[in-house]
């Protein structure tokens, strides 16, 4: 085991697909519509479609999130970084906790089919006990995939997923000739109201669609890949939710359909006979083992990222040498999957599950806002939410009006998930979480107080610099190392020169003196201006194998002669003369640097040299490749 180990980039476009696919795809069509039609008749076909539109904005939420911090753990780590350690222990172990229950739900259905096959072709009944023997089976034979390999997972989902899709498709194109209208009248015969309420209950079908954001430190290109294979897998999962759900109301009696356990299967029976009983169970059995493949893979991420942050023991951040992957976070999850199955009443923790998934979402939209609004340079999404803030905070709105509608029980059990994680926090995790958050860089911009932390930032940088592949060239080291001056007040280019000087005679070992009367002769040859607002003063040193860059912001200006406006930007080089070719390629990645989109509004606006360095880093110049 190696604690410290990274995990591997092996997945792709269809990899993200499969995984937030077949996420969404199990009890939410092949059971759901027979207890939905009994609460709510036809009306159930409107209730999946605007449970599909009010997913839309969490996507959108979540791979934005995700395009920006592109890590392991998912909702856990946004949260942690934007709200705090407290709010990211709650949902760290509450996304765990929901996954790994759903995953275990859906475990359970598969063992519900396999009695289904015995019973109806063999006619041998299955006892609870062998069931049980079949769910915990299964279970370890799903941990073993995701321990041994993630890319045999992602593979085992997008052969099943495939598999899924095109029994459906089959279903759809052989049943649509064979609905009759007049099964859809009366279209919602218990009110309206009833319709919306039912939406709840459907919308967590959807739920699973952006858990996929919990494996995106796996993903290959996860600015492109991850919001991509999202908004694909929403947009053919909801096309299929929809006409599915259309055509089994449109050819069962409504008698049929509310007494039916398998609902689908009884629809295909109609227009494709008993060899579509079998085809359609075929994929029942087939989504259920991808949302429960599925999600332990993205379960499992969650105590690795709470690990890594020590949110949690530091064992659970341990990939295995030989797989890449989190051993014993997989361990754990697939531990309390088989406990859950076993002893529990799974039904009551699945609707807790699906309670917290609410809370989580609408954390994530919290989230969202306050990335944005904290003014962080290093957060840079790939992808964007549409009609910020407005669309985030109808959002968190509209959650919290579904989440009064889950009943007292489940809140209750979420208000004790939420003390457990306070609990915890406050005895173990407090002293050791030392990361800042997005709301403290909120607070000092609404208080204008200064907050000695820049972890967060240089953090985030980070993972941009992994994510958009930059590796660093002589330049950045050069960057990373060198003093930034950040001044106030109206300056002399004089004083700034002497501050400069004074700077790099200790890191060059000349002469302080000697460095300004040198600046300011190469000033009286000719500007060193070369633009409105930036001068890049350049000197020759004495020695060998020398060269240091001194960046300096000064908002209110410095006055150069010759000058026509103050300059609020200048680049200070100095450098043997064994290093004049450098000299030249420093100089080019200035220029490059400073021509970027954006450049001086995120200049001027960051908070301090910490993120006027991390701004710097974060350039998308050329690297050079001559060290």
């Amino acid at each position: 085991m190696n604690e410290t180990a990274t995990l591997k980039r092996n997945l792709g476009l269809l990899d993200m697909f499969s995984v937030a696919a077949g996420a969404m795809i199990s009890s939410g069509l092949f059971v759901l519509p027979a207890i939905v039609y009994r609460q709510a008749g036809p009306s159930i076909i409107a209730s999946y479609i605007l449970a599909s539109i009010l997913i839309l904005p969490t996507v959108f939420t979540k791979a934005e999130l995700a395009t920006a911090m592109p890590r392991a753990g998912g909702t856990y780590f946004y949260v942690k970084r934007s709200m705090g350690g407290l709010w990211g222990l709650f949902s760290g172990l509450s996304d765990w906790f929901s996954l790994a229950l759903k995953s275990a739900f859906a475990i359970v259905g598969i063992a519900l089919f396999v009695r289904m096959f015995c019973e109806y072709y063999w006619g041998y009944a299955l006892t609870p006990a062998m069931l049980k023997i079949i769910e915990v089976t299964c279970c370890v034979l799903f941990g073993l995939i995701n321990w041994t390999s993630v890319k045999h997972t992602a593979r085992f989902q997008n052969l099943l997923v495939l598999i899924l899709i095109g029994i459906l498709t089959v279903f759809v194109v052989a049943g649509i000739s064979s609905v009759h209208p007049m099964r859809f009248h009366p279209f919602a015969p218990h009110g309206k109201l009833k319709l919306l309420t039912m939406t709840g209950a459907v919308f967590i079908s959807f739920a699973g669609l952006t858990k996929v954001t919990a494996i995106a430190e796996e993903v290959r290109h996860p600015g492109k890949y991850l919001p991509m294979g999202m908004l694909l897998a929403w947009s053919v999962v909801s096309f299929f939710y929809g006409t599915v759900v259309f055509i089994t109301v449109g050819v069962l009696d409504g008698e049929i359909l509310a007494g039916s356990d398998a609902p689908i299967s009884s629809a295909a029976a109609v227009f494709l006979g008993q060899p579509g009983v079998i085809l359609l169970s075929i994929a029942g059995l087939a989504a259920f083992i991808t949302t429960a493949n599925g999600g332990i893979l993205a379960a499992s991420r969650s105590p690795l990222a709470m690990s890594r942050d020590h949110l949690l023991p530091g064992g659970l951040s341990r990939v295995s040498r030989r797989f890449k992957t989190p051993s014993i976070s997989i361990l754990l999850t697939c531990s309390f999957m088989t406990a859950a199955m076993v002893f529990l009443e799974l039904e009551l923790l699945v609707k807790t599950a699906s309670t917290l998934m609410l809370i989580l979402f609408m954390l994530d939209n919290i989230s969202v806002i306050l990335m944005r609004q904290s003014g962080i340079q290093s957060y840079r999404p790939r992808f964007k939410v549409p009609f910020y803030p407005y669309l985030p905070a109808a959002t968190i709105v509209l959650y919290g009006v579904l989440l009064a509608e889950m009943g007292a029980v489940p809140l209750m059990i979420c208000g004790g998930f939420l003390a457990v994680s306070v609990i915890w926090y406050f005895l173990y995790a407090a002293k050791l979480a030392r990361r800042d958050s997005a709301v403290m860089h909120v607070v000092q911009r609404v208080t204008d107080k200064e907050i000695h932390s820049p972890t967060l930032e240089n953090e985030l940088r980070d993972i941009l610099l992994e994510r958009d592949n930059i590796i660093a060239d002589r330049f950045d080291h050069l960057l990373n190392s060198c003093t930034i001056f950040d001044l106030e007040g109206k300056k002399t280019a004089q004083a700034v020169f002497e501050q400069a000087a004074a700077v790099f005679s200790e890191t060059l070992g000349v002469d302080k003196q000697v460095l300004v009367e040198k600046l300011l002769a190469r000033e009286a040859e000719g500007s060193t201006v070369l633009e409105a607002g930036l001068a890049i003063p350049h000197v020759i040193i004495a020695g060998e194998k020398k060269f240091e860059i001194l960046p300096v912001r000064a908002a209110d200006g410095i006055d150069f002669p010759h000058a026509k406006e103050p300059v609020k930007t200048v680049f200070f080089l100095a450098g043997s003369r064994d290093e004049r070719n450098y000299h030249l390629r420093a100089l080019m990645a200035i220029a490059q640097i400073v021509q970027e989109k954006d450049f001086y509004t995120r200049w001027f606006a960051a908070r301090d040299t910490d993120a006027l360095r991390n701004l710097l880093l974060l350039s998308k110049r050329k690297r050079d490749t001559i060290q």
